[in-house]
């Protein structure tokens, strides 16, 4: 079980309130976690990284155990903490501007 707190207006686009709890086949990745939120809300696909490419968008940032995974590889594993359900995975957007 994987827990994964997303920012106000993609809770909002998938109108759940709450953490978003899912369970992974696998490894558990940047990349695995990404695509089981895509699978289950499909409206999300395109707002956390691009289709095509499958990188992370850039001004969507990922944090865990205070941590910035922002920049690691979709494929790299996440800490034990996020993959055993101990700590949640934060997706934040950036703030950009001046």
């Amino acid at each position: 079980m994987i827990r994964v707190v997303l920012p106000a207006h993609l809770k909002t686009l998938i109108r759940q309130q709450g953490d978003v709890v899912l369970d992974i086949e696998g490894p558990v990745t940047l990349g695995s976690v990404v695509g089981a939120l895509e699978a289950r809300f499909p409206v999300l696909r395109g707002t956390i990284r691009d289709p095509a490419s499958l990188r992370r968008r850039p001004f969507v940032r990922f944090f865990a155990c205070e941590q910035d995974l922002s920049h690691d590889a979709m494929d790299a594993p996440l800490p034990d903490e996020v993959a055993q359900g101990r700590e949640p995975l934060f997706v934040i957007g950036a703030m950009a501007g001046g």
